[in-house]
Formats: structure tokens, sequence, C-alpha cells
């Protein structure tokens, strides 16, 4: 006798809808279609757009949630294969309610529904409201078969969003650029704009692939970023510009070929943006070095750090009434709120703005971040619970802490601040392990900081701890 097949809630993230497509089943994606046209009229709302990214799956989800929600009576449009960026720009001409399928920069076996209503993002507990309202309409023993669906390109939609952004950027300069679309859905368009804004434009992987032959479309792994570096070099390129699956994260390799980390790139964007708009705030998350913080208070600016997760800065940001002009994200989400770009994470118009920059101040890449030297750090380094309970192991660092020479912070986990670096210790909302991470100003300290945090949780949860050394 069959097993009945769970609900599997714990797709239902913080900031998004992501998992395995063995969990995200047809019969799932019908189910949350429902439960996000009750939300959408709930909220008042007639009208909205649907895009999906490079995924198999995608077309044909995107399809079923454009079916069922005009069964509902709303309006929907398909725009077709697009990156996260080009759906929240057309979202504007429907009130500003957009579905997005994407996995963005997960594997090919992954994928996801993002979406925003009247320009928003969804908070977590609307996220778990569809949940509910899901969950009823899950029935996978009555099986959906979804007819294979093409990957398409609504032009209008492109010209549109390119448009927008040849508007808002202005270059002074012709680069060479090496574009690396890593065969996700934002490739294409990324290097039409480029294109039209002047630059010679070297494309890697800018075709949109599904099966993603190389690896996952995350560019945010250093590994990911070899092709990338090699061409830059052999081009002699003025910048390397990666794009995640779904285009509204970015990395940048200088003309050097050395990867620039996100605090690094924040502090570059905030300074920009605190040039025009002095004594603004600059948002930031947990994740974020005191490079960040330190840099925004030297420029004159309010640093301002909160939890990690792209939808909570961009409510954050629409917000703040103009206040903070600029917020950025360590997993690459940047956004610009300076009375330009639109108040969303676009990967593709964060690197033109350090373009439109250099030229304007006739500089490459290293040299307008040279005062902001690079930092010792981990990258983030998932490890495993133990079947222990979070909250309590949380609460164990932050007890334990009170003796230490740093400021405690809980907004998003535990983190704690020396003067010289700080670590970050946050239990995941989605599966059961830590993410960690440690920065310091040179390596000793480094490792000084990540032996604080195992040396706190050795007497109760040694495995845990060793785990914590183990972090690289």
């Amino acid at each position: 006798m069959n097993r009945p097949v769970a609900f599997p809630a714990h797709i239902f993230r913080a900031y998004d809808i992501r998992g395995k497509l063995s969990l995200l089943s047809p019969e799932l994606v019908f189910a949350i279609a429902q439960a996000l046209a009750r939300q959408y009229q709930a909220a008042g709302q007639t009208e909205l757009v649907i895009g999906y990214d490079a995924r198999l799956t995608s077309p044909s989800y995107a399809k079923l949630i454009q079916q069922i929600c005009q069964q509902h009576g709303l309006h929907v449009e398909l725009m077709g294969c697009c990156a996260s960026p080009a759906l929240y720009y057309a979202a504007r001409h429907f009130n500003g309610n957009g579905i997005m399928v994407t996995a963005s920069h997960n594997p090919k076996s992954d994928n996801g529904i993002k979406w925003i209503i009247q320009g928003e993002p969804p908070t977590p507990e609307m996220i778990q409201q569809v949940a509910t309202w899901a969950k009823p309409h899950f029935k996978p023993e009555q099986k959906i078969t979804l007819e294979h669906e093409p990957h398409t390109v609504v032009v209008k939609y492109c010209l549109d969003y390119q448009q927008g952004i040849l508007d808002d950027i202005q270059l002074k300069a012709r680069f060479k650029v090496v574009l690396d679309g890593l065969h996700g859905a934002a490739g294409r368009c990324a290097a039409l704009v480029l294109e039209k804004l002047g630059c010679e434009v070297i494309q890697l992987r800018c075709k949109a692939n599904g099966e993603f032959p190389d690896h996952a479309p995350d560019p945010s792994q250093a590994a990911h970023l070899r092709l990338l570096q090699q061409s830059v070099l052999a081009e002699q390129a003025d910048i390397g510009i990666a794009l995640d699956g779904d285009g509204d994260r970015v990395v940048i390799v200088d003309e050097q070929a050395n990867i620039i980390s996100p605090d690094r790139l924040m502090v570059l964007f905030a300074k920009i943006c605190l040039l025009d708009h002095p004594q603004h705030e600059v948002v930031f998350d947990v994740k974020c070095s005191n490079l960040v913080a330190n840099s925004v208070r030297d420029a004159g600016g309010t640093a301002k750090m909160i939890r990690t997760g792209s939808t909570f800065l961009r409510q954050y940001l629409a917000q703040s009434q103009g206040q903070a002009v600029f917020g950025g994200e360590y997993a690459g989400h940047y956004v610009f709120n300076d009375g330009r770009g639109f108040g969303y994470d676009d990967g593709l118009y964060a690197a033109l703005r350090i373009l439109e920059y250099i030229a304007q101040q006739n500089m490459s890449i290293s040299q307008a971040l040279a005062d902001y030297p690079d930092r010792c750090s981990t990258e983030d380094t998932y490890i495993s619970t133990h079947q222990q309970d979070p909250q309590q192991v949380l609460d164990c660092v932050a007890d334990l802490s009170q003796d230490c020479p740093a400021n405690l912070s809980q907004i998003d986990g535990v983190r704690l601040d020396f003067t010289d670096g700080f670590g970050i210790i946050r239990a995941s909302n989605t599966g059961e392990y830590f993410t960690v991470r440690f920065d310091a100003e040179n390596l000793e300290r480094l490792d000084a900081i990540r032996d604080t945090f195992a040396n706190m949780l050795q007497p109760h949860y040694p495995q845990i701890a060793q785990d914590i050394l183990n972090a690289k």
C-alpha cells in the first residue's frame, strides 16, 4: 500500500517558494496557483503578468499558473522567458503584480516561485498564507500531465525593460565586457543592453539552457567563475559580469580577473549613492562585514543592518520614504533607491552603475576599490544541526558571548562584532542546518573569532563546534 504524499510545507520559505522538482510537482503548482489567485483577489487585484526562467519545467508551470488565475477571473499575460528584474519591470503595467517561475541560482533539479503584489514581495506571513490556502487543493493522487511548452521570448516586454535601463544609464566611455549568463534567463537581454550602450561584449553562456551543462547558475561560487576570469585576462577586458539564473544577483570580476567581494561592492555602491544624497541611510544584511558599516559612516551616511533576505531588503527600502538610498546583501543582491533604478534587485543594472561611475572618474574598477582592501573571510558555510534544537544552540552562543569583548546582535541568528571582525551563526528557514560566516582583517584574527564560537559550543554541542572549526 502506497503512503500518501505529504504536503511539503518546508519549501514555503521566508521569501519565496523553492524546492526539488520531486516536491514541486504539477499537482503542487496547481494548488499553489489556486492560493496565489486567491491572495491577489483578497488584495483587490485584477491583473498580473507571469514570467519564467530557463528551467525545463518553467514554461509549462507558468502556463498552468496562468490558466488557474484566469479561471479565477484575473487578467493574466505571459511574458515568456526572462530575468526576474524584467518581470518586475513589466509588472509596473499590471498594478505592480507579477509571478516569476524560477529557482534562481539553484541546480536544475529544483524550481520555485517568486511573486510581487502591488510592487512589493510577499511577507513571510503571506507566503505561509499561500501554503495554508494551497494545502486543501493538493491532491497528488490526481495526476496532472502537462504538455511540453517551449521557451519563448515576448519581444515587447524585453524591449521595454531594455529601454528603461537605457533611459537611466549614461556611459561616457566604451568598455570591453565579458558577460557570463551561466545559461540562465538573463544573459541574452543583458548582452543586448550592453551592446546598445556601446560596449564590446564577449558572451559566455548567454543562451538560456535549462540543462545547465556546466554547473548550477550560481555565480557566488568561485569555482563557477573560472571561465569568466580566464576570458577577462585573455580579452584584456575592463570588467567581467556574471549573472545568476534569474538575473537578480551579480558577481563582478575586475580588469585583473579578481573577484570583487560583495562587501567591497556594497561600499562602492554606498559611496556612489551618498555622493548625491549625503546623510542618508544605507541598508545591508547581517552577513556583511564591518567594512560596510564603517565605510558608510565614514562617507557621512547612516548604516542600518537588517535580517538576511532580498524580500526584507526591498520592503525596507520601499517603506523608508526615500531615506534609505541603497541596500545590499552579501548574497549579491543590490538595490538602488536613490531616485534611479527601479527599487528592486537587478544584477545587470548594478553592474552598469559601476561602469557609469568608473567612466565618470576615468579609472579602473581596481582603482575605484583601492581604498577598500580585501578582507579575510569564509564563504557561507552550511553545517548540520545534528538534530539539536536550533534555537537552544543560538541561545547558548548568545548567553556565553556575554563574556566576549564583542557586541551582540540577534537580528537574525547570533552575530558577534569585534573591533577587527565578526562571526555569525544563523538557523536555516528551510532545512536542518545552520549557516556560519566569519570575517576579519587578517587570517590570525579570523581563526581566533572562529575558535571563539567553537569553544563556546564545545561543552554542550561538540559536533557543531567541530563543524564550525572546519568552516573555510
